[in-house]
């Protein structure tokens, strides 16, 4: 039996790469039954806006036909539009909320 020497090769290097996440648009979609006041208060609640923040995004809702609430990682951006979607159900409201990529 010979004896192998262990060989002396370059060990190569790897490099991760680290990307940012995607990031996803929330956004609430206007409707005709909706009351305006519920609207502001799920803006404050789930978005931590500020009540002169709120007012200006469910305005835009309302003229525009959507308005953006945030932009998140695909995670807490599904996690907000589940939030708000199932406190408008229990509250019988209509109001939509989607998530849309950046």
């Amino acid at each position: 039996m010979t004896a192998r020497k262990h060989s002396q090769e370059p060990v190569l290097e790897r490099r991760t790469q680290v990307r940012e996440p995607h990031l996803y648009r929330v956004c609430l979609l206007n409707d005709d039954f909706t009351p305006m006041d519920y609207v502001v208060r799920i803006l404050e609640e789930y978005f931590y806006k500020s009540h002169e923040e709120a007012v200006q995004i469910m305005m835009e809702v309302h003229h525009q036909g959507k308005g953006v609430c945030g932009v998140y990682p695909f995670d807490l951006a599904e996690t907000k539009v589940t939030l708000v979607t199932a406190d408008a159900r229990q509250h019988q409201h209509p109001l939509r909320c989607t998530m849309e990529k950046e």
